[in-house]
């Protein structure tokens, strides 16, 4: 079977998205394409030479690592107004131009956290409770269905951007070795939630009609 290439569900932008910072829809369209083109042509060579596809070989986390730094380039391309911070590691990835000095802080407020998870609805671990505005963008990769020549693309289901407070966040327990996280709690991703850039509503249908023919279907 040849390697799939996911294109983004025109009508699953929501045309009421009230976006920070110069952002447009079509700037997180063409951000998630080229997620799905840099994925459909790595794993055409792949495929071809008779290994997995890179989604098959990547940790879930290491994944979401990869799709997070991928979207922040993406989107600091696509912006008008929006550059990778330049401190690594820093806070958020993405600041606006010129706004601290280099574009480059290690903790700011004037930018977007980009963020991946696999759970649907855009719960998401991070380092600390801050005042953000965060983007979480929800994937989807099939791992499970065979032949594994015949699974699907790797697919965004779901995009999120809204600012959230310290009071938006729990704080979760740390083992003794544990790194501290928080994610934001029941009323705080309710509030994410309200401010829902994309849904591929096309990935839903597709994702119900398979768990109804395949019982071995299932699922940072």
């Amino acid at each position: 079977m040849p390697v799939r290439r996911n294109v983004p569900d025109e009508s699953g932008f929501n045309p009421a998205a009230t976006l920070p910072f110069n952002l447009r829809r079509e700037d997180f369209r063409l951000a998630m394409q080229d997620v799905y083109d840099f994925f459909h042509d790595v794993n055409v060579g792949l495929v071809a030479k008779g290994l997995a596809r890179l989604d098959d070989m990547l940790r879930p986390a290491i994944l979401s690592g990869v799709l997070s730094d991928m979207l922040s380039a993406s989107l600091a391309r696509h912006s008008r107004s929006l550059v990778v911070n330049a401190w690594f590691n820093g806070h958020p990835d993405l600041v606006v131009r010129g706004v601290y000095p280099n574009d480059r802080i290690r903790a700011g407020e004037q930018g977007v956290e980009i963020k991946t998870t696999r759970k649907a609805g855009g719960a998401v671990d991070t380092h600390g409770a801050r005042n953000q505005w965060m983007c979480v963008f929800v994937y989807r990769v099939d791992n499970l269905g065979e032949p594994a020549a015949d699974r699907d693309a790797l697919v965004f289901t779901e995009v999120y951007l809204g600012h959230v407070t310290l009071d938006d966040f729990r704080r979760n327990p740390r083992a003794e070795l544990g790194t501290r996280t928080a994610t934001l709690h029941a009323a705080g991703i309710a509030k994410l939630r309200q401010y829902w850039v994309y849904r591929d509503s096309s990935s839903a249908v597709r994702s119900a009609a398979k768990r109804g023919t395949d019982s071995t279907a299932s699922a940072k």
